[in-house]
């Protein structure tokens, strides 16, 4: 019987749970702390479409808030981390979010009393709160610069101050650089290098070995565009970049030209 009466308040509870889910900002004048509750009742949340979306695969419609609103003072020259609660850590430059090309960031919330649909790759769901975008393509808005299950957001130096581990020397080539600039977009947002990065989702591309060390060239780039096709896994984390919107030859060629290079300057540990 207690049992039973235990259960019973905890379903009655589940709301209030949902409704206590939390998001951090700090932009480095204090932290700010909004809630689910007080995210939904602003006068700036509005319904958004969004046609495309990359977490569910299908359209979505959100009750949202521009993000912009809620980052007062933030400069283009700034950099933001979004850190999700199961690890990702996607690193998004101030320009992004504050672009006029046409692309808008937004901060959808979930509504306890109208959940969001479950994910086909994540139990978890995409709630509480998900970086979602309007008219993407305008900035070039990458699938990695969508965050779902949300709990912070953080001003910080960009990667290069923060993770010299990681950069290419000055002596590199065109396409190590222009790798760089992709695997810091890409994968840099689940994989740290040279045990260097925030993010907690995947393994070390570098040590103790470098994928282009175990792996031949055309294995390595079918695993990242399905991971699948390598082994199955049915919990496997990595979701892929199938087509050539989400990553292109190109710049796929030159995210292993810089896994080339970085397999010859691994961090001493």
């Amino acid at each position: 019987m207690k049992t039973l009466l235990r259960c019973c308040l905890l379903w009655l509870c589940l709301p209030l749970l949902a409704h206590a889910a939390e998001l951090r900002i700090d932009l480095g004048r204090g932290a700010t702390t909004w809630t689910t509750a007080q995210l939904l009742a602003r006068a700036d949340a509005s319904s958004v479409a969004i046609p495309d979306d990359v977490a569910f695969g299908h359209p979505m419609r959100y009750r949202a808030v521009p993000l912009r609103a809620l980052l007062p003072g933030l400069r283009p020259d700034q950099h933001l981390q979004f850190v999700a609660g199961d690890g990702f850590a996607a690193e998004i430059p101030a320009d992004a979010i504050l672009n006029h090309q046409g692309a808008q960031a937004w901060l959808a919330i979930e509504d306890p009393a109208q959940p969001w649909p479950t994910l086909a790759e994540n139990s978890k769901g995409a709630g509480p709160f998900y970086l979602v975008w309007t008219d993407p393509k305008a900035a070039h808005i990458s699938p990695e610069q969508w965050p779902y299950q949300l709990a912070a957001i953080r001003l910080l130096s960009g990667v290069e101050a923060r993770f010299p581990a990681i950069v290419p020397q000055a002596g590199a080539n065109a396409d190590v650089r222009k790798g760089f600039a992709v695997f810091k977009r890409t994968c840099f947002a689940c994989h740290t290098m040279n045990g260097a990065g925030d993010a907690k989702l995947g393994p070390d591309l570098n040590i103790p070995h470098n994928p282009t060390e175990y792996l031949r060239a055309d294995l390595l780039r079918g695993f990242i565009r399905n991971p699948q096709s390598l082994r199955r896994w049915p919990e496997a984390k990595m979701q892929g970049f199938p087509t050539q919107e989400a990553l292109s030859d190109d710049d796929l060629d030159a995210v292993l030209a810089y896994l080339r290079y970085m397999a010859k300057h691994k961090a001493a540990h």
